[in-house]
């Protein structure tokens, strides 16, 4: 728990992706969530402009500190973004701004922070028995990129999370299909990681590496919803073999994580793509390739898994968890 006093007034949160920047306002500690706002991260030249523009729509209302959930590393007072351009002082902006307090905390993070305090109804399991109390938690999510974190147990009811890089893991390739991904992965950007594949990105990138190599051209797929729409809606062979493919992947790096943690409390799946995957994913080959570790894969199938179905950004919630100092 911090010692920092709680700055009075209101409180700005944000949740920043390589796609879209989330913001909301708490008017103090343990207060609703508010003026949920999604800006278009491309549509500004810094983070500063989106704040401000964000901010033009509280007036009269003040904020006097500040939560940014973001999706990066967060190592020193220099923030850069991974799959965008944004980068900052934390300290600059905190000055420019004219906040009392800035937490800056890894978007995946800010996420984990958030589980202990999701509702039922914004979660959806997909196979597993039930979560063991007070265990350790995984969570991963995929969208612009892949995002890692989790819980571990801290005291008697506390919880610590994680703050790492895991979906930069080098990918978990099984199978000759996934091999040539990886070998043209690996060609096109000097490492295959399992961000290359589990991501929007990664998605067109396996669906153009797929249909090169059968020799088959599609138009008008250039964004990773057009792999999805082509894949569920109309049976597009190489488009279905790439979700297929994504699911497989992304089963195997949630197994990896399970073990490494220990995570018999659960895995959770946030980020944008597996919830717009519908009920379709629960039939996909995630948990078929979650649980194949080969002695260990009794011990991974009484592990729930929980897509992370909440409409609004829960990672808002865990930014002012983390203001609080709940983490």
């Amino acid at each position: 728990m911090s010692d920092t006093p709680a700055p009075t007034g209101g409180r700005l949160l944000a949740d920043i992706g390589g796609t879209n920047a989330r913001f909301a306002f708490q008017s103090a500690p343990g207060e609703p969530l508010s003026d949920v706002r999604v800006l278009p991260v491309a549509d500004y030249p810094h983070v500063q402009d989106a704040v401000r523009d964000y901010l033009c729509g509280l007036a009269p209302r003040t904020v006097r500190a500040a939560a940014i959930a973001i999706a990066n590393p967060v190592t020193g007072d220099e923030v850069r973004m991974t799959n965008h351009h944004w980068a900052f002082s934390q300290r600059a902006l905190r000055e420019a701004m004219g906040w009392e307090r800035l937490r800056v905390l890894n978007d995946f993070t800010a996420l984990a922070l958030a589980l202990p305090v999701l509702p039922a109804a914004d979660l959806r399991q997909v196979g597993g028995g039930q979560a063991v109390p007070r265990a350790a938690r995984a969570l991963l999510g995929a969208g612009t990129g892949l995002g890692v974190s989790g819980l571990l147990p801290c005291g008697d009811h506390g919880w610590a999370p994680l703050q790492g890089e895991g979906g930069h893991v080098t990918l978990p390739a099984a199978t000759p299909r996934e091999r040539l991904l990886m070998d043209a992965l690996a060609a096109r950007y000097g490492r295959a990681s399992a961000e290359r594949v589990c991501s929007g990105t990664g998605l067109i990138d396996s669906f153009r590496i797929l249909c090169e190599a059968d020799g088959v051209t599609v138009q008008g797929i250039e964004r990773a919803a057009d792999v999805t729409e082509a894949a569920l809606r109309h049976g597009q062979p190489q488009a279905l073999e790439t979700l297929q493919l994504f699911c497989a992947l992304l089963g195997s790096v949630a197994g990896n994580l399970a073990l490494t943690l220990g995570a018999r409390g659960g895995v959770y799946l946030g980020g944008g793509i597996v919830p717009r995957l519908g009920t379709w994913f629960d039939s996909s080959p995630f948990r078929a390739r979650f649980e194949d570790k080969g002695r260990f894969g009794d011990y991974l199938g009484a592990i729930p898994v929980w897509v992370i179905t909440a409409r609004e950004s829960p990672a808002l919630l865990g930014a002012a968890r983390g203001l609080d100092g709940l983490d």
